[in-house]
């Protein structure tokens, strides 16, 4: 008897070469925009979705400043292709605040004056207020690793650390009132 792989495997999806509507759940809600399967997720979100919030700086995954989250994770958009995140969950700067109301590391950025030139803020403000959603009992040496990735050229490290351990706090001081 000849052995014969009965269970057959899909082909792949293809896409291409031409663009092609594509829709993602970016911040919280479906958003539809034409994209070729070249196209990063910070193209799509920048110029397809008119989402700017997110920056382009080095647009090789050094820098940080693209940083989105894909299901909830931290991510660098610039290395992302569109294509590849056709079915996880977007979260740029712009889905960051809930209900009319800053993210408390948004709020505690402006507080604490984190900001300068700010086109690394949006990236830093995605790196840190993930990590005070996971760890709001988060330490200096937490925050500094969770930016370690991100350059700012203002050298504003020190508030962002102030501002992103108050947010920590204020998250803690709202959960224990609850």
């Amino acid at each position: 008897m000849s052995s014969v792989a009965t269970d057959r495997t899909p082909a792949p999806e293809t896409f291409g070469p031409q663009a092609e509507p594509l829709t993602l759940h970016v911040n919280g809600e479906p958003r539809t925009a034409v994209a070729d399967p070249a196209t990063t997720l910070v193209e799509f979100l920048r110029d397809g979705l008119g989402l700017t919030g997110t920056k382009v700086g080095c647009d090789r995954g050094a820098c940080s400043a693209c940083t989105v989250w894909i299901d909830d994770e931290v991510a660098a958009s610039c290395m992302t292709l569109v294509y590849d995140v056709r079915h996880r969950k977007i979260t740029t700067i712009e889905g960051l605040a809930s209900a009319g109301r800053l993210h408390p590391v948004q709020q505690a950025f402006i507080e604490h004056d984190a900001l300068q030139c700010g086109f690394c803020t949006p990236g830093m403000v995605m790196s840190c207020a993930r990590l005070v959603n996971r760890n709001p009992d988060c330490t200096l040496a937490d925050v500094q690793t969770a930016v370690s990735g991100h350059l700012c050229r203002c050298g504003t490290y020190p508030n962002i650390f102030k501002a992103t351990l108050a947010a920590a706090a204020s998250v803690r001081d709202s959960e224990s009132q609850q």
